[in-house]
């Protein structure tokens, strides 16, 4: 014991001053480590009297204790003027320029979208917005669409449990927008809709933007010259043409729309860029317009479609699959 009491003085004086907080480390592993001093010294108890192992015991514990605490009161001691030694040598210019940091932007299908609304807008359209979970009646009853119309079916339309539904189509907003308003009418409804669809051109979930006319004399030559218009304003030129008959319930007559339309490649193609018509007479009376007194237009367009023509973008995928290096070249 006098042996391993001067052992523990001169650890002390070491603690005491020790310049590092690695050099306190090494200590604290020579004195109370796995093979350290004290702890060699506690594994000999076993071969002393009880009487003797009892007192030699308590007195190694203190020895233990008081080196613990020791080597804690070093340990906060060098981690202080460490830290001290660190706030002095380190010095903020403040007038130092910040790093420049990552803007976001719009995402491709929303400038898209407010490219389409703003060109509308600058005609005199308004926007109107509708529910996304909307009744039978608005979606496709008040549509003329007839109860045996296949895009009433399961694999086409998400449907709840109460008989509601994802909206297939922004068209409910013209019936929400006719109800209690007098002609003249001129609105577009853009938004989200929902279709049991997905490849390389259909997503479940896409974006439209319908529009819709009502007044007293409105022909197919104002919808002619109105699609025309947008259009040219959309792509900044002038395409070809063509006004494809075709068939819808909540339009008569109905036609689709396509553009001569040149690739990068140098083919030329027809493309079929959106739907119109004009209002048909039992959308109009569903909405309250007396439908022998005005006429109206009303037209559809898918807005990813606008922007993968736009963007020469041939998958419609790339832009729900949130790939930052895709993203960043709309910035």
């Amino acid at each position: 014991m006098e042996s391993l009491q001067d052992r523990i003085d001169q650890a002390r004086a070491e603690i005491a001053t020790a310049p590092t907080l690695e050099a306190l480390e090494q200590k604290r592993v020579a004195l109370l480590g796995r093979t350290g001093l004290l702890t060699a010294a506690l594994k000999e108890l076993g071969a002393l009297s009880p009487d003797v192992r009892k007192s030699r015991g308590a007195e190694l514990n203190r020895l233990k204790s008081e080196l613990s605490e020791l080597l804690e009161a070093r340990r906060i001691a060098l981690a202080q003027q460490a830290m001290a030694m660190r706030v002095a040598s380190e010095v903020v210019d403040i007038g130092l320029p910040g790093r420049a940091g990552g803007t976001g932007s719009l995402h491709p299908v929303m400038q898209t979208l407010e490219r389409i609304c703003a060109i509308f807008e600058g005609m005199g359209y308004g926007r109107s917005e509708g529910p996304e979970i909307e009744d039978d009646w608005h979606n496709f009853e008040a549509l003329n669409f007839p109860p045996h119309h296949p895009a009433r079916a399961m694999h086409d339309t998400f449907y709840f449990a109460n008989g509601e539904l994802l909206r297939t189509h922004t068209s409910p907003v013209q019936i929400r927008a006719m109800k209690g308003r007098e002609p003249p009418l001129r609105i577009i409804a853009p938004g989200r809709v929902y279709r049991s669809d997905s490849d390389q051109t259909h997503s479940p979930m896409f974006h439209q933007v319908e529009g819709l006319m009502v007044a007293e004399g409105v022909s197919f030559a104002d919808l002619k010259g109105t699609l025309e218009a947008f259009v040219t304003a959309f792509f900044g030129r002038r395409f070809e043409m063509r006004f494809r008959p075709s068939y819808f319930p909540f339009t008569e007559p109905s036609a689709e729309v396509d553009i001569r339309w040149i690739d990068a490649a140098g083919n030329v193609r027809w493309l079929e860029v959106l739907g119109c018509g004009m209002v048909h007479p039992v959308v109009l009376q569903n909405g309250g317009i007396d439908a022998e007194r005005y006429t109206g237009f009303a037209f559809g367009l898918g807005v990813e479609r606008f922007a993968m023509l736009r963007y020469g973008v041939d998958d419609l995928r790339a832009f729900f699959e949130n790939d930052v290096r895709f993203l960043a070249q709309f910035d």
